[in-house]
């Protein structure tokens, strides 16, 4: 998964492109997936790397923006494993480390009290993710409209193309 603070960077950058009514629910449920312990349950599939997208929305809906804000969660999460992310291992937490503070930065993020122990910083180069390539990945996901896709019943999330 996606660490905290690109799934922050995602949402600020959606949150520009869309008319968001509540912006710090709109946070909370960005954050919510991964602080729940079941990421089963918290994302609706059989891991974190697998969420259900439509049974999220089946459930739940988007009828807040905090709903709205953990729908995006789970399209960063889809997104991520099967259109940016090449491979996977456990040094990818420590990239996030890395890039923590720069993305901070270059998205204008404040941290939520909630979760600034769990961010960390770390030096040094990245292993796994190119800082480039990943905030092409952060600007085209925020660039989606998620209301316009389910009303115009476009739920076919393969088919989105990121512009990378």
């Amino acid at each position: 998964m996606p660490g905290y603070v690109i799934h922050l960077a995602v949402g600020r950058v959606y949150a520009e492109n869309n008319k968001i009514k509540d912006l710090k629910d709109f946070e909370r449920g960005i954050i919510e997936p991964d602080m729940l312990r079941d990421k089963v349950k918290s994302h609706y599939g059989p891991y974190s790397s697998q969420p259900g997208l439509n049974q999220f929305l089946l459930i739940n809906g988007i009828p807040s923006s905090y709903d709205e804000g953990y729908f995006l969660h789970l399209v960063t999460d889809y997104l991520f494993y099967r259109k940016f992310l090449d491979r996977w291992d456990k040094t990818i937490y420590d990239d996030y480390d890395k890039l923590n503070d720069r993305i901070i930065k270059k998205y204008q993020i404040e941290v939520p009290k909630v979760i600034e122990e769990k961010v960390k910083f770390k030096s040094g180069e990245t292993s796994i993710l190119n800082e480039e390539d990943l905030y092409k990945f952060i600007n085209s996901v925020g660039q989606i409209n998620i209301r316009q896709m389910i009303l115009q019943k476009q739920l076919n999330w393969e088919e989105i193309t990121l512009e990378l």
